[in-house]
């Protein structure tokens, strides 16, 4: 859920966001860019569920009225001076229908969310997080992470984030735009108090209608700046904003790697059928297994499967104890061309083998059934 707080004053706005985010409620709650005499600058290219107005003037009933009928969607909380009989009910005519008195407590601003939640009722959904990595450099993580996220979201209309959480060689913008990143994870987390979902849009490359991603720090002396709670907070808003957040986790095992293994819904290790990368898959699979993830959400994917190999995927289950999700065959013209090119291969080579696997594991994600939500209400009251 999206709330934003707008005020003329920062202390005020900044006790208004603690007493909402108070227990460690999952909300995407940010101050805004308008004042209370303004609140249509409250939609700063996201739309916001919430809208806290504080300090509110009746001068500005009209401005209120105005965003209400414009986004009908948005409920406005007002925090004001005047109660009297003659404003609640100009107010409960522009569509207000929660007044709260000039320094609200706590327990006052979450009863009013909650008398919201009830009216809004509707069972909000979340994003899936698909935390991908390479068992063994060279597996064609990145190239899978970053077209699987193109094919959901131009053959399945699905809004799909892509974080590169490769913080000392992360690359993956490379592998499906030409564009060149403007912000990138490391810059995010050093304004990490600003994070909000206008925000994150804001540092993340268009690389398609409904595809983001947020690139992975220019300078790899900048990854330090990126810490596992960054990482977290990021992963929250983003999961609360996409229908699939994708995270390209890199081949390092730490604190900050380990958070979106801790959030995701699936985790794909990719390996191919070698000796060297069974082993390391192996290993990695001990590592999820002593962490305790369980291990219907590990699926591991087959990079460059050929048929005829000489080590059976039977015999990669049987060796690493972990299922295999999905294989993507080896066509190493096409996906060079692709990776070249910077060009989704779905795009440049449509009929392609590869493009097909990819085709079936976003057919197989987007069918599965939508996480199971706790609904608005719990969400709002969610402690996790």
């Amino acid at each position: 859920m999206k709330i934003r707080i707008l005020s003329d004053s920062h202390d005020n706005a900044e006790r208004l966001r603690a007493a909402l985010t108070r227990g460690g409620n999952t909300m995407d709650v940010a101050v805004g860019h308008a004042t209370s005499s303004d609140p249509i600058g409250a939609v700063n290219g996201t739309v916001p569920d919430i809208v806290v107005l504080d300090a509110f003037e009746p001068s500005s009933l009209d401005a209120l009225e105005r965003l209400t009928q414009r986004y009908p969607t948005i409920d406005p909380i007002i925090i004001t001076a005047d109660t009297s009989s003659d404003f609640l009910l100009q107010a409960f005519r522009a569509g207000v229908r929660e007044v709260l008195p000039s320094a609200p407590s706590a327990e006052a601003l979450q009863a009013a969310l909650a008398r919201i939640a009830h009216k809004r009722g509707g069972a909000a959904t979340e994003g899936k997080i698909l935390a991908m990595m390479s068992c063994k450099g060279g597996s064609g993580a990145t190239f899978l992470a970053t077209n699987l996220a193109w094919v959901l979201a131009a053959t399945h209309a699905k809004r799909v984030a892509l974080i590169d959480l490769n913080l000392q060689f992360g690359d993956a913008a490379m592998f499906v735009t030409n564009q060149k990143p403007a912000s990138n994870l490391a810059l995010v987390c050093q304004q990490i108090h600003r994070l909000d979902a206008a925000f994150l849009a804001s540092a993340m490359i268009e690389v398609a209608p409904g595809f983001h991603l947020l690139a992975a720090p220019e300078d790899p002396a900048h990854a330090t700046d990126v810490k596992p709670e960054h990482v977290e907070a990021i992963l929250k808003v983003a999961r609360a904003n996409y229908d699939f957040v994708i995270v390209d986790v890199g081949r390092s095992l730490d604190a900050v790697s380990l958070r979106p293994f801790d959030m995701a819904d699936r985790i794909f290790p990719v390996v191919q059928l070698t000796l060297p990368f069974i082993r390391e898959a192996k290993r990695l699979v001990e590592v999820f297994v002593s962490l305790g993830y369980p291990m219907s959400k590990v699926g591991l994917i087959v990079n460059r499967h050929q048929k005829n190999s000489d080590i059976g995927l039977q015999d990669l289950e049987r060796t690493v104890n972990a299922k295999v999700f999905k294989t993507v065959p080896n066509c190493y013209e096409a996906v060079a061309a692709s990776v070249n090119q910077g060009e989704p291969i779905a795009r440049l080579a449509k009929n392609s083998p590869v493009t097909k696997a990819l085709r079936e594991i976003a057919e197989s994600l987007a069918a599965e059934p939508e996480k199971a939500g706790k609904g608005w209400f719990g969400r709002l009251f969610a402690t996790h």
